[in-house]
C-alpha cells in the first residue's frame, strides 16, 4: 500500500466547493427574455396596423355592394339629372343660396327677394326643359370618305313618332368641334322634317359627326336638356391625290420581275440547261436536247422578283419648312401607293410611328388620313433604317421628306437601302422647281406641286 505525498507548499488535489446555483452565469436566459419582449413589443406595435388591415378589407367587401349601386345610380341618374345645369345655372344657384343665407341670418329683404327670384328663375327653367320627346332620327352621310378639297353632303331626317303634336325644338349636330344647329317647326303625329348640311373638306382629317341630340333649354339658357338620338360616325378626308399617268416606267415595269443572280429550278426567266439530277421536276426536261444528245437535260431558269415598293415617309415636321409642305408629302406617298395598287405591286409604307396598312387602297388612304406630323427626335435616317429593315424584299425604296435635310443626311439615310435595291429621295416643298439629281447611286427628286409628282418620276426613271 503506497501513499502518494504532496510536494511542500502544493495543495493536495480533491473535489472543490460546489457552486452556488444562485451565483451562476444568467446570460443567456437575460437574452431569451429580453428576445421575448422584443417580440411582444413589436406585436403590441403591429397589432393596431393588422387590425386596420383586417377591418378595411371587411369593410370594402361588406360595403361593395352598395357603392356598385351607388355608382350606378350615379351614373345613371346623378350625373345626367346635374348635367342638365349649365355653367350659369350654377352661379344662380350659388347666388340663390347665399341670398337666402344672408336674408334669414341678417334679416335682409333685398337679399331674400334676390333669392326668391332665384327660386323663380330656376323653377321656369324647369318648366322649359320638362316632357317628353318621340323622335326618330337619321342621320345621312352621301359618302363617309372623300378627299382634300371635295364636297361633303349629309342630311337628317327627323320624324314625329308620337301620336301628339310636338313644339318646336332644337336638333344639334356636333361636327368635329363645331357644332351646327337646325331648328325644328312644330310638327304633328308622323310628319318628317328634312335637313341638308355641307362639311368643310379643307384639311386632311377624321371628322366626327354626330350624334344628333335634341336640346330643349329656358330663355336664359340656365337648364339644357340633350336627348342622343343617332350614334356619331366617321367622315375620312383622305388626302388629295393624282393619277401618275405615263410615269410607270419609275417604278421598274416588268411582267417577268427585276431578274436576280440566283438560279432555280422553276421560275420565268430562262437561264440554261443542266443535267437531270435524280429528284428534279420531269416537267422541266427539255425533250428535243434529250432526242439530241441521247442525254437527260433540265432547264434551269433566274430567279425573279416582282417590283415591292417601300415608301418611307418622315413625320418629323422639323424636315418640313410649313404644314403645307407635310401635307404636300403625305399627297406624294398616297399618290404612289395607289399607283402600285393600279399596277398590283407589292406595297409596304412606313412613318415614324409605325407600319400603313396596305391590304387596300382605302386602308391606306384611311391610314394615311390619320397620320400626324410631329417634332421628332428621330430624322429621315431612323424612317429609312426601320423601313429597310422590316421590308427586305423591296425593289424600288422611296423616302419622302421636306426640303430642310441636306445631301449628306439623304445619302445617309439611303446608306441603309440594300445593295440592287433603286432608291429615290422625294422633297417636298412648296413652290420649287421640279428637277432631278444624282448622289451616287441615289436618285433626288424635288417636287413643288403634286400635279407636277408624273413629270418628276418619269424625270427620276430617265
Amino acid at each position: 500500500m503506497s501513499t502518494e505525498q504532496s510536494a511542500p507548499g502544493t495543495a493536495a488535489p480533491g473535489p472543490g466547493p460546489t457552486p452556488d446555483p444562485a451565483q451562476r452565469p444568467t446570460s443567456d436566459s437575460t437574452n431569451r427574455s429580453q428576445r421575448s419582449g422584443e417580440r411582444r413589443a413589436a406585436r403590441v406595435r403591429t397589432h393596431p396596423k393588422q387590425l386596420w388591415r383586417e377591418f378595411s378589407e371587411w369593410g370594402s367587401v361588406a360595403t361593395a355592394p352598395a357603392r356598385e349601386s351607388t355608382q350606378g345610380w350615379w351614373r345613371a341618374t346623378g350625373r345626367p339629372a346635374l348635367s342638365i345645369i349649365s355653367p350659369l345655372g350654377w352661379l344662380v344657384i350659388v347666388i340663390t343660396v347665399c341670398a337666402w343665407i344672408a336674408g334669414l341670418a341678417l334679416g335682409w329683404v333685398e337679399a331674400r327677394i334676390a333669392g326668391f327670384m332665384g327660386v323663380l328663375l330656376l323653377l321656369m327653367g324647369i318648366g322649359f326643359i320638362l316632357g317628353r320627346s318621340a323622335y326618330q332620327v337619321r342621320l345621312d352621310l352621301a359618302r363617309t370618305r372623300v378627299a382634300v378639297g371635295d364636297r361633303a353632303v349629309g342630311g337628317i331626317e327627323v320624324t314625329n313618332s308620337s301620336d301628339r303634336t310636338l313644339m318646336p325644338a332644337a336638333m344639334e349636330l356636333p361636327v368635329g368641334r363645331a357644332t351646327a344647329v337646325f331648328q325644328l317647326p312644330r310638327m304633328r303625329a308622323a310628319a318628317t322634317h328634312e335637313d341638308l348640311f355641307t362639311i368643310p373638306t379643307h384639311r386632311r382629317a377624321v371628322i366626327v359627326v354626330g350624334p344628333v341630340r335634341s336640346v330643349r333649354q329656358d330663355p336664359l339658357g340656365l337648364l339644357r336638356r340633350q336627348l342622343e338620338w343617332t350614334d356619331p360616325e366617321d367622315l375620312y378626308v383622305h388626302p388629295r391625290t393624282v393619277a401618275l399617268q405615263g410615269s410607270s416606267a419609275g417604278f421598274i415595269r416588268d411582267l417577268e420581275g427585276l431578274p436576280t443572280k440566283d438560279l432555280s429550278s422553276a421560275d420565268v426567266s430562262f437561264h440554261a440547261l443542266r443535267d437531270y439530277v435524280p429528284g428534279d421536276d420531269r416537267r422541266h426536261i427539255h425533250w428535243k436536247t434529250v432526242a439530241r444528245t441521247n442525254k437527260l437535260m433540265v432547264r434551269q431558269f433566274e430567279e425573279t422578283r416582282r417590283a415591292h415598293l417601300a415608301i418611307a415617309l418622315s413625320t418629323n415636321t422639323a424636315e418640313y419648312a410649313t404644314d403645307h409642305d407635310f401635307e404636300l408629302a403625305v399627297s406624294v406617298a398616297a399618290s404612289i401607293g395607289l399607283e402600285a395598287f393600279k399596277e398590283q405591286r407589292n406595297l409596304s409604307i412606313r412613318t415614324h410611328a409605325g407600319p400603313v396598312h396596305t391590304e387596300t387602297g382605302r386602308n391606306m388612304l384611311d391610314d394615311l388620313t390619320r397620320v400626324e406630323g410631329k417634332v421628332l427626335r428621330e430624322t429621315s435616317i431612323d424612317v429609312a433604317r426601320s423601313t429597310a429593315d422590316n421590308v427586305p424584299n423591296a425593289s424600288v425604296f422611296f423616302l419622302i421628306t421636306g426640303d430642310q435635310p441636306t445631301a449628306t443626311d439623304l445619302r445617309k439615310a439611303t446608306n441603309h437601302v440594300p445593295p440592287g435595291v433603286r432608291a429615290f429621295a422625294i422633297r417636298c416643298a412648296h413652290g420649287v422647281e421640279t428637277s432631278r439629281a444624282n448622289i451616287g447611286d441615289l436618285t433626288v427628286v424635288s417636287v413643288g406641286d403634286l400635279q407636277d409628282l408624273g413629270l418628276a418620276l418619269r424625270k427620276a426613271a430617265a
